[in-house]
Protein backbone atom coordinates (compact mmCIF):
# COMPACT_ATOMS: atom_id res chain seq x y z
CA UNK A 1 0.00 0.00 0.00
CA UNK A 2 1.44 3.42 -0.88
CA UNK A 3 2.48 5.80 1.85
CA UNK A 4 1.15 9.30 2.40
CA UNK A 5 3.39 12.37 2.52
CA UNK A 6 2.96 15.13 5.02
CA UNK A 7 2.22 18.48 3.43
CA UNK A 8 4.36 21.57 3.79
CA UNK A 9 7.17 19.89 5.72
CA UNK A 10 4.71 19.23 8.54
CA UNK A 11 3.57 22.84 8.93
CA UNK A 12 -0.16 22.06 8.46
CA UNK A 13 0.17 19.35 11.13
CA UNK A 14 1.87 21.73 13.54
CA UNK A 15 -0.75 24.40 12.87
CA UNK A 16 -3.63 21.95 13.41
CA UNK A 17 -2.02 20.79 16.66
CA UNK A 18 -1.73 24.41 17.81
CA UNK A 19 -5.40 25.10 16.94
CA UNK A 20 -6.39 21.97 18.85
CA UNK A 21 -4.20 22.95 21.79
CA UNK A 22 -2.37 19.63 21.67
CA UNK A 23 1.28 18.82 22.23
CA UNK A 24 2.89 15.85 20.48
CA UNK A 25 2.33 13.48 23.44
CA UNK A 26 -1.26 14.71 23.81
CA UNK A 27 -1.93 14.08 20.11
CA UNK A 28 -0.41 10.62 20.48
CA UNK A 29 -2.80 9.96 23.35
CA UNK A 30 -5.74 11.28 21.30
CA UNK A 31 -4.95 8.82 18.50
CA UNK A 32 -5.70 5.97 20.90
CA UNK A 33 -9.32 7.12 20.97
CA UNK A 34 -9.69 6.78 17.18
CA UNK A 35 -7.73 3.53 16.83
CA UNK A 36 -10.14 0.57 17.07
CA UNK A 37 -7.33 -1.45 18.68
CA UNK A 38 -6.69 1.35 21.18
CA UNK A 39 -2.95 1.45 20.46
CA UNK A 40 -2.73 4.80 18.69
CA UNK A 41 0.44 6.37 17.36
CA UNK A 42 3.55 6.72 19.51
CA UNK A 43 4.72 10.16 20.66
CA UNK A 44 8.00 9.58 18.81
CA UNK A 45 6.15 8.91 15.53
CA UNK A 46 4.15 12.11 16.02
CA UNK A 47 7.42 13.92 16.65
CA UNK A 48 8.94 12.58 13.44
CA UNK A 49 5.91 13.69 11.41
CA UNK A 50 5.83 17.19 12.86
CA UNK A 51 9.57 17.77 13.19
CA UNK A 52 11.68 20.05 11.04
CA UNK A 53 15.03 18.61 12.09
CA UNK A 54 17.12 15.59 11.18
CA UNK A 55 14.60 13.18 12.72
CA UNK A 56 11.77 14.47 10.49
CA UNK A 57 10.04 11.94 8.27
CA UNK A 58 8.13 12.91 5.15
CA UNK A 59 6.12 9.72 4.62
CA UNK A 60 3.96 7.55 6.82
CA UNK A 61 1.56 4.64 6.56
CA UNK A 62 -2.11 5.22 5.70
CA UNK A 63 -3.19 4.14 9.17
CA UNK A 64 -0.78 6.56 10.85
CA UNK A 65 -2.05 9.46 8.75
CA UNK A 66 -5.65 8.42 9.31
CA UNK A 67 -5.36 8.21 13.11
CA UNK A 68 -3.50 11.54 13.33
CA UNK A 69 -5.93 13.31 11.00
CA UNK A 70 -8.98 11.84 12.71
CA UNK A 71 -7.76 12.84 16.17
CA UNK A 72 -7.06 16.38 14.93
CA UNK A 73 -10.33 16.51 12.99
CA UNK A 74 -12.28 15.94 16.20
CA UNK A 75 -10.77 19.14 17.64
CA UNK A 76 -10.18 21.34 14.57
CA UNK A 77 -12.28 20.00 11.68
CA UNK A 78 -9.07 19.67 9.61
CA UNK A 79 -9.55 16.96 6.97
CA UNK A 80 -6.88 14.42 6.07
CA UNK A 81 -6.33 16.09 2.69
CA UNK A 82 -5.22 19.32 4.40
CA UNK A 83 -2.52 17.51 6.34
CA UNK A 84 -1.28 14.79 3.99
CA UNK A 85 -0.76 14.55 0.23
CA UNK A 86 -2.59 11.69 -1.40
CA UNK A 87 -0.49 9.28 -3.48
CA UNK A 88 -0.65 9.69 -7.21
CA UNK A 89 -2.34 7.07 -9.36
CA UNK A 90 -0.17 4.21 -10.46
CA UNK A 91 1.03 4.42 -14.03
CA UNK A 92 1.95 0.77 -14.17
CA UNK A 93 0.34 -0.97 -17.13
CA UNK A 94 2.11 -4.28 -16.74
CA UNK A 95 -0.20 -7.18 -16.06
CA UNK A 96 1.46 -10.06 -14.31
CA UNK A 97 0.41 -13.67 -14.53
CA UNK A 98 2.55 -14.75 -11.56
CA UNK A 99 3.80 -13.01 -8.47
CA UNK A 100 7.00 -10.98 -8.50
CA UNK A 101 8.48 -13.42 -6.00
CA UNK A 102 8.31 -16.21 -8.55
CA UNK A 103 10.23 -14.25 -11.18
CA UNK A 104 13.86 -15.03 -11.36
Amino acid sequence: MPKLSRKGAGKPLREAMARAGLTGPELAEATKEVDPAGKGISPSAIGRLTSRGKSARTNCEWTTAWFVAEALHRKTNAPLQDLFAMPSHSTSTIERSRSDAEEG
